[in-house]
């Protein structure tokens, strides 16, 4: 019947989707009303602002189509629009255009920062022109930003896309939606490079703006000195009157009390005159330990967004517009071979090119593989030394909590099979081993088994966030 279709859709959906990616973009939506039509049937969709039209237009509309028409037993169509709302929230709206035409700062607009102006905040430190010093707020809180992290010099990718699009809004529109912005994910994947790209963009738009970036250390050796001089006025005038507070890796609050009490209360203070907060971690809110709950439930009240691992038309990418940053022209063909050598992350990357231009350098040679080959050689060897099928196998059993016997046994409910197909896949990606030494070291399976469990999870792993944050974890673990 399509008075419930809507729900059994989302049942399904749930059913189908990475639990992340359906709580934050299904769950919360209204009912669709379903109505008939000559050609089928319509579920008609609203939501509360264009960033998540687009998006779940483009990310989910397909498969939504797809799960309610199979449901339906007909043809079913999304039509999805933009909820009516008073005058009074249109600047939300606003805030929520495409990138590319409302809810900009101007400099964003018109003209991006050069990769190469560091000038693109008008503050200096050694003048005084901090507008928080100049009201009488402490000196320790100036901005603290990279004038060198932008927009501008981000490559953007599949990785970072929800990422790098929301942080975009809020830079055009601070305060009124996202708002807090949690990004998450593993060491080096660019969540510094994001936050300090907002808080440039914004003072670049509105120089008077009171923005503060720093790591959650830094905030834990602020309560602990106010604490020990009775001085939380002095903590409170310091945070509680910013626009913008940009604050890295808040796993690091776990276990302290005190540390989560301030924060939470300057959290509450920011919210209440409507200043926007963005924080990082390595992990997404509820998965946080030893954090309080009134945290992690505000961590998770506003947009929670992954930076994935980036894959490997982005690490090219970013090899390329580094090299060309350091005044160096890198072969493509070189490029592809690195990005494929090295994996993890953004600043594994970096180090793998510092080391290329440095042996080109000093050797006087131009940059080919055979040079990468030789300048990574130690990087390479380790690589190739440590991972063994068996280590890969032991480490994705002791992941997925099967025995490691079940990686060569017949056995095939999924419990087992899922690791078993995970296991060939790295050990194809990240050992020389063939299809065949493959199979024959899972239990004498023939290649066109390993090729398929191959293909499969590399296909998964393009679309399946869930999936890729494992993976991901895994070759951190197998790198070491």
């Amino acid at each position: 019947m399509t008075q419930d279709l809507w729900q059994r859709g989302c049942e399904r959906l749930a059913a189908e989707l990475p639990e992340q990616q359906f709580n934050t973009w299904i769950r919360p939506l209204p009912a669709a009303a379903v109505s008939e039509t000559s050609h089928g049937a319509v579920a008609s969709l609203l939501v509360p602002n264009r960033f998540k039209l687009d998006w779940i237009r483009n990310q989910y509309g397909g498969r939504i189509e797809s799960v309610l028409s199979e449901l339906a037993g007909k043809p079913v169509r999304l039509e999805i629009s933009l909820a009516p709302r008073d005058h009074a929230d249109r600047s939300n709206t606003a805030a929520a255009a495409p990138a590319h035409t409302v809810g900009l700062p101007a400099a964003l607009i018109s003209k991006p920062p050069s990769h190469n102006a560091p000038n693109l905040v008008p503050f200096n430190a050694t003048n005084g022109s901090d507008p928080s010093i100049q009201s009488g707020a402490p000196a320790q809180s100036r901005h603290r930003l990279n004038l060198n992290l932008t927009f501008a010099n981000l490559v953007p990718g599949r990785a970072n896309q929800m990422a790098r699009t929301a942080a975009l809004h809020v830079a055009g529109a601070p305060g009124q939606m996202y708002n807090p912005l949690f990004i998450y994910g593993g060491v080096g994947l660019g969540k510094t490079h994001l936050m300090n790209a907002v808080g440039n963009a914004l003072l670049a738009d509105r120089p008077d703006a009171r923005v503060l970036y720093l790591h959650a250390e830094q905030f834990i050796t602020d309560v602990v000195k106010n604490y020990q001089r009775k001085t939380f006025d002095e903590l409170k005038a310091k945070y509680h009157s910013l626009d913008l507070l940009l604050i890295d890796d808040v796993q690091f609050f776990a276990g302290k009390e005190r540390t989560q009490e301030e924060f939470f209360n300057a959290f509450e203070a920011l919210l209440a005159k409507r200043a926007h907060i963005i924080m990082t971690s390595d992990t997404y809110p509820k998965g946080l330990v030893d954090i309080d709950e009134r945290l992690t439930s505000r961590f998770d009240a506003g947009l929670t967004v992954a930076i994935e691992p980036p894959e490997l038309e982005m690490r090219v990418a970013i090899l390329m517009r580094k090299a060309e940053a350091e005044g160096t022209t890198m072969p493509e063909d070189v490029a592809f071979f690195v990005a494929k050598n090295v994996r993890a992350n953004v600043r594994e990357l970096e180090g793998a090119l510092r080391k290329i231009l440095a042996y080109s350098r000093f050797s006087h040679k131009e940059i080919n593989i055979a040079l990468a080959r030789e300048a990574l050689k130690d990087l390479l060897s380790i690589q190739n030394r440590q991972i063994g099928v068996e280590n890969i196998q032991k480490t994705v059993a002791d992941f997925y909590k099967i025995k490691i016997a079940d990686m060569y046994s017949k056995k095939r409910p999924a419990s087992i099979a899922r690791p078993r197909q995970i296991a060939m896949y790295l050990a194809k990606e990240m050992t020389q081993k063939s299809l065949p030494e493959i199979g024959e070291l899972f239990g004498g399976r023939d290649h066109t088994t390993v090729l398929h469990a191959v293909r499969k999870i590399s296909a998964e792993r393009q679309i399946n966030t869930e999936l890729n944050q494992q993976l991901h974890v895994l070759e951190q673990t197998l790198k070491g």
